[in-house]
């Protein structure tokens, strides 16, 4: 077997282009492949399309990738708290498509199941249905309008584990695994950034969360800086 073992998130980016699509896991600051964003970002690779749940915030993320004006068109579900991505899309420089959190986890799912389309409920008859075709199915004993929606792919896959094996299965750790394991399928060239390589066979079958089929290139990153976006505490 090939190693899908690097020695660092810049040693997987060998073919990683301008033009680019790709789909970087997290949800808000929280589980962000944070090596691989910094190694995009100091490589300067632009025009990319963007596919994630946010865009990054507080200049941190992916927001690193717009100040940087890498990015022409991101697709994802919450753009608030972000001001460059907002700025960027009003003044025409980033196009954008708001797609229902729900919506894109299925449109994910999809893409990485090889099913080109589906119908949902999820936004038939509003703003989210423009240029898309409706139909009416009988659901849940009344007829409910539905909206057709495309399965998405990309050319990448940026995703962080906790940990790996050498043939690639991952553990992911709580939460972290929104989205993620979605992407990783849906993605050609899916890249693991984990915080800690074992041996084969010591992550148990039943605690293997993403196959390591879906998986081409790995690499150890121990340290993160996992801020937290808005910190908060209880008085005493």
């Amino acid at each position: 077997m090939t190693s899908k073992v690097y020695a660092d998130a810049d040693a997987t980016l060998y073919d990683f282009v301008a033009g680019t699509s790709v789909m970087v896991g997290g949800f808000g600051l929280s589980g962000n492949p944070e090596h691989l964003i910094d190694a995009v970002l100091a490589k300067g690779i632009g025009n990319l399309t963007v596919i994630s749940n946010n865009c990054g915030n507080q200049g941190q993320g992916l927001a690193t990738w717009l100040k940087a004006h890498l990015v022409k068109a991101w697709k994802g579900s919450f753009m608030g708290g972000n001001p460059d991505i907002q700025e960027q899309h009003k003044n025409g420089e980033v196009d954008v498509e708001l797609i229902p959190q729900g919506t894109l986890a299925e449109r994910l799912r999809a893409g990485g199941a090889g099913i080109p389309a589906f119908f949902t409920p999820t936004g038939a008859g509003t703003v989210v249905a423009q240029g898309k075709e409706e139909r009416e199915f009988f659901v849940a004993g009344k007829n409910r309008r539905c909206v057709l929606e495309t399965a998405l792919t990309a050319d990448f896959a940026f995703v962080r584990a906790r940990r790996a094996d050498p043939y690639g299965n991952l553990q992911f750790k709580g939460t972290t695994k929104n989205f993620q394991i979605a992407m990783a399928m849906a993605g050609r060239t899916t890249i693991a950034e984990v915080d800690e390589l074992v041996p084969l066979g010591a992550i148990a079958p039943a605690d293997v969360h993403l196959p390591g089929i879906f998986v081409k290139r790995i690499f150890v990153a121990a340290q993160h800086r996992d801020p937290i976006e808005f910190r908060t505490t209880r008085p005493r």
